[in-house]
């Protein structure tokens, strides 16, 4: 990130992300949309030639990807809402391209440019591959020199909307965002479905093998879930968190906690007063650590979650402790895209009250 001083006054911090997701023209508008963002140029990543043409480039042999450097401001939008926009403008599955764009030039990548981002993408990443179940080819890698491609590419879907609108629709990346993500596909131009819809998109996936299970997890979230470890207090996602949102189950995406629920219990964990769904819940005898008390685990994916005590708020007196790191959140204004819209309906009821 860059700090940029005028005498005694700090402007804006300014930052850059790059991001490649098949032809280039696809990628621009999306990221043009979003407010924060102070300008989006196409070009070229992660390959050999300096300063290569678009001709070069296309032949697929200079290792270069067609990609989108994204210019934003950082305190008006993060980088991981440019991240939201990035996958949800891909089909993270197709390997050696996108929709009818076939070749090593069209390969879906992430560059990062420091630690920061390369954990926030990795994250990301993980997330994708447990929620799907299936392997997100795309790439994280460390960004390179960024050479723009040639002016008639720059801003390719305002100078030319019916040619633009006829290619996306011809090569039918629309349909494939569409089957991938349902609606809000960040002003691609695919269509949106209503809520109604979406309510029921979410199905409890199976669990994966143990093998599966490690290289989609991060170690802490392995061990978490089928070690029983317990992470730390106060160094955790969501000890902390106070957005409106949900919690499910991080292999299975079982929905377990609301944050209707959610309370500060001082512990440094997550606390809730009952779970979003019961029946997704199941409880055991632990007798570990030389005392007994109440395991907490999901109810289809078996993972541990964490523990329940009888020291909470009144009137349940109910305490569900548990660790960030079983845990996903998906805030409000993701759950119909997700396909947890039915529980929209409890928050707008919480809102009238």
């Amino acid at each position: 990130m860059h700090l940029f001083l005028l005498g005694a006054l700090v402007l804006a911090p300014i930052d850059t992300a790059t991001f490649a997701g098949g032809c280039f023209w696809s990628m621009e508008h999306p990221f043009e949309q979003l407010d924060g963002v102070t300008s989006v140029t196409v070009g070229f990543m992660g390959g050999r030639s300096v300063n290569p043409s678009y001709d070069d480039v296309v032949t697929g042999r200079t290792g270069h990807l067609e990609s989108v450097q994204v210019v934003y401001d950082a305190r008006k939008v993060g980088y991981a809402k440019l991240l939201e926009a990035f996958w949800h403008n891909i089909d993270p599955f197709q390997a050696n391209g996108q929709a009818c764009d076939h070749g090593p030039q069209y390969q879906s990548a992430i560059f990062y440019r420091d630690s920061v981002q390369q954990r926030v993408a990795e994250q990301t990443k993980r997330r994708l591959g447990v929620r799907f179940q299936r392997e997100i080819v795309t790439q994280v890698r460390a960004a390179g020199p960024f050479y723009p491609a040639e002016e008639y590419h720059q801003h390719y879907a305002k100078k030319n909307p019916v040619r633009y609108g006829m290619y996306r629709t011809g090569c039918g990346r629309d349909r494939i965002l569409q089957q991938i993500w349902g609606g809000g596909t960040g002003g691609t131009g695919g269509t949106d479905t209503t809520h109604a819809e979406r309510e029921g998109a979410f199905m409890i996936k199976p669990k994966p093998s143990d093998a599966d299970l490690q290289r989609t997890l991060t170690p802490l979230q392995y061990e978490v879930t089928q070690h029983e470890v317990t992470e730390r207090p106060f160094q955790n996602e969501y000890w902390d968190n106070h957005k409106a949102g949900i919690y499910v189950d991080v292999v299975s995406g079982e929905p377990l906690f609301s944050s209707l629920d959610k309370f500060e219990s001082g512990t440094g964990w997550p606390s809730f007063t009952r779970p979003l769904e019961p029946a997704n819940i199941t409880q055991k005898t632990d007798r570990s650590l030389f005392m007994e008390r109440t395991e907490v685990r999901s109810a289809h994916a078996d993972s541990h979650l964490g523990h329940l005590f009888d020291d909470g708020p009144a009137p349940s007196r109910l305490r569900y402790c548990i660790n960030s790191a079983a845990l996903r959140f998906i805030p409000v204004e993701r759950l119909a895209d997700e396909g947890y819209g039915k529980y929209l309906r409890i928050f707008e009821t919480a809102k009238r009250d």
